[in-house]
């Protein structure tokens, strides 16, 4: 098994940024890619980014392109998420997850095995 605990969450202004981070413990040595989704109440939950465990590849949903990074610090067992510009719209919580497997759909929530419990982030207009 592996857990996942995210942190970073809270709230900020519009235009504002936060950093977002994930601490991995466990059957660590299993991951292959790690992600970020985010969702609100009465949505589904949306991929935001990903990045595979020890490589480069990242992928980012069009939603926040150009505003978001993620990275890793694997010596750490740490994801990182770092969100600038922050818009209202991106208000919701933001779960940490991470996967077994390289193929499929990174955006996909069903393809992930593992999920932390989630950091709400608030973005006031």
């Amino acid at each position: 098994q592996v857990q996942l605990v995210e942190s970073g969450g809270g709230l900020v202004e519009a235009g504002g940024s936060l950093r977002l981070s994930c601490v991995a413990s466990g059957r660590t040595f299993s991951i292959l890619v790690m992600g970020w989704f985010r969702q609100v109440p009465g949505k589904e939950r949306e991929f935001v980014a990903a990045n595979p465990w020890a490589g480069s590849s990242t992928r980012y949903a069009d939603s926040v392109k150009g505003r978001v990074t993620i990275s890793g610090d694997f010596a750490k067992n740490t994801l990182y998420l770092q969100m600038n510009s922050l818009k209202p719209e991106d208000t919701a919580v933001y779960f940490c997850a991470a996967r077994e497997k390289f193929g499929g759909n990174w955006a996909a929530p069903y393809e992930y095995d593992f999920w932390g419990q989630g950091t709400q982030v608030t973005v006031s207009s």
